[in-house]
């Protein structure tokens, strides 16, 4: 017996499967091995620190008040006076306002994003699941929707209730909605159509069931990829909405008023315009490029 289970193994091919690797986690790894990408997130991930612990850095007197004022130091340059980045027009210390207003712009392309999202899967998944009457009807709503220029929007509906937060958060919320809604339409048109979602159907599963169970969960790579990619579009309209004055409302510190109140002194003090023009770039890099990273690692067709 034992010399025929030797010749046996020694015609057969014993193979050990390689173990099988989750998609998030396929997709993690991937993404560990963009730098760029990590490095992005890295810089995220400090922007959200700086964020929340400005008010203790002001406490442990480790960062001045961003609202103090001081007459004596007005336009002070890099390293002068005791401001580490300089001072504005009304000797408010630049390093702390643009520490404090981290914490608008993240709060905008966080938060838009969170009001997109219900709107977006709601109508892209009635649409594409439905099809027929109702798939038209939603998809000329957005077309008009679509049809609307963003910032004359957002600055209109401004101008009707006031530039508070909220307002802001609402305004650019209605615009950025029509593209994510378009996306999650298309792929569940094209997933609904698959082998595994016509076998729950005809095992009676309830629409319900099969949006939320199967076509929901297999749409969800691009749709992250989408709301990365929105934070810095929502990031960059909340940035003009402030350098246009229509924004959120002074004594508040924001990187778009930052620029608009030191454009006039450019030549005088050009730190005042350069250190919030950079914030608000490095911002925007940083969340294009973790964007960049994750559809590159949620793409099957980039698994190596």
């Amino acid at each position: 017996m034992a010399i025929q289970a030797t010749a046996v193994d020694q015609l057969v091919d014993w193979e050990v499967p390689e173990q099988q690797i989750g998609l998030w986690s396929d997709a993690l790894q991937r993404f560990r091995r963009n730098r760029i990408a990590v490095i992005g997130a890295a810089l995220i991930v400090l922007l959200v620190i700086i964020a929340l612990t400005c008010p203790l850095l002001v406490q442990l007197h480790l960062i001045k008040d961003p609202l103090q004022q001081n007459v004596d130091f007005i336009e002070s340059a890099p390293g002068q006076n005791g401001f580490v980045f300089g001072s504005d027009e009304l000797g408010r210390d630049t390093l702390s306002r643009l520490l404090f207003g981290s914490r608008v712009s993240l709060s905008v392309g966080i938060f838009v994003q969170c009001i997109i999202l219900p709107i977006g899967l709601a109508i892209g998944l009635a649409a594409g699941y439905f099809g027929g009457r109702i798939d038209n009807l939603l998809m000329r709503f957005t077309d008009i929707w679509y049809a609307f220029p963003d910032l004359l929007f957002v600055l209109v509906v401004v101008s009707v209730f006031g530039p508070s937060i909220l307002t802001i958060f609402g305004a650019i919320s209605l615009v950025n909605w029509v593209g994510l809604a378009r996306l999650v339409r298309g792929q569940v048109l094209a997933i609904k159509e698959k082998e595994y979602i016509e076998a729950a159907r005809s095992s009676g599963s309830p629409p319900l069931k099969l949006i939320l169970k199967h076509l929901l969960p297999n749409s969800l790579g691009p749709i992250i990829v989408t709301l990365t990619f929105g934070i810095p579009n929502a990031i960059f309209l909340e940035a003009v909405l402030s350098f246009l004055g229509v924004g959120i409302q002074p004594p508040t510190p924001t990187w778009g008023q930052m620029v608009f109140d030191g454009y006039e002194a450019i030549y005088a003090n050009p730190s005042s315009v350069v250190f919030p023009a950079l914030a608000i770039g490095f911002t925007l890099l940083a969340f294009t490029f973790v964007g960049d990273g994750l559809r590159d690692a949620l793409d099957p067709r980039m698994r190596r």
